[in-house]
C-alpha cells in the first residue's frame, strides 16, 4: 500500500488526503514533523516538504498537484472530468486554493521562525493582500458543488480548513457566501470532514 507522509494541520496534506479517500485509493498515513527532518522524509523529498506519496516500488511523489493528478490516473478520472473546459476549471481552482495557502503559509513561517522584532509586516500586509483578494473573488461567485466534485473543490475546502485554523476569524467577515459554501461542503462530503486541517 501507498504511503502518504503528511501532517495533520498541512492544507495541501488536507487535500491529497480528501482526493485519496474520494477517489477510494487506500493510502497508509505516516504523520511527520517536517521541522524534525526525519529520514523517512528526507530520503523520499529531498526539499523536506509535505505531503509526499511513496509508491509500493519506492518512487515518491511530490508536491500535492502531482499526487492528485497520480490518484487522478489510478482512479481513472475519479477527480478531474474527462471534459478539456471542466478539467481545465478544476486546475485552475486547485492552482488558487493552493496559491491562497502559499500565502497564507508565508505568514505563518515569517512569524513563528523570526524574532518578533525582526517580523516584516509589509511583507504579511502584501501576503494578506493577495489572499483577501482571492476570497473575494471566490466569495462572490463560489464554485458548484455538484454530486460529483472534483479536486478543486477540495483544495478549497482544505484552504478554507487551514485559514480557520490559523486566521480564524480574521477571513470570514463580509465572506457569507464563502463560509456557507464550506458548511454545504462538509454537509454533502461528511466522508472528507475528518481530512480537514486541524
Amino acid at each position: 500500500m501507498p504511503r502518504l507522509l503528511y501532517a495533520s494541520s498541512s492544507p495541501y496534506s488536507s487535500k491529497v488526503r480528501m482526493a485519496a479517500a474520494y477517489a477510494g485509493i487506500a493510502v497508509d498515513l505516516v504523520p511527520i514533523k517536517t521541522e524534525e527532518k526525519p529520514a523517512d522524509l528526507m530520503i523520499a523529498n529531498p526539499l523536506g516538504k509535505i505531503p509526499v506519496l511513496v509508491l509500493d516500488d519506492g518512487r515518491s511523489i511530490h508536491d500535492s498537484r502531482a499526487i492528485t493528478q497520480h490518484l487522478n490516473r489510478l482512479s481513472k478520472s475519479a477527480l478531474f472530468p474527462r471534459n478539456p473546459d471542466k478539467r481545465l476549471e478544476a486546475e485552475v481552482l486547485e492552482a488558487l486554493a493552493d496559491g491562497i495557502c502559499d500565502c497564507a503559509l508565508s505568514m505563518v513561517y515569517e512569524r513563528r521562525t523570526r524574532p518578533e522584532e525582526m517580523v516584516y509586516q509589509p511583507w504579511l500586509d502584501r501576503q494578506w493582500a493577495k489572499i483577501t483578494a482571492a476570497l473575494d473573488l471566490l466569495n462572490a461567485n463560489p464554485p458548484k458543488l455538484p454530486k460529483k466534485i472534483a479536486a478543486g473543490q477540495m483544495a478549497l475546502r482544505a484552504c478554507l480548513g487551514y485559514l480557520a485554523l490559523r486566521f480564524a476569524g480574521k477571513w470570514e467577515k463580509g465572506r457569507a457566501r464563502l463560509t456557507r459554501w464550506a458548511a454545504r461542503f462538509d454537509e454533502k462530503f461528511p466522508e472528507l470532514k475528518p481530512c480537514i486541517p486541524g
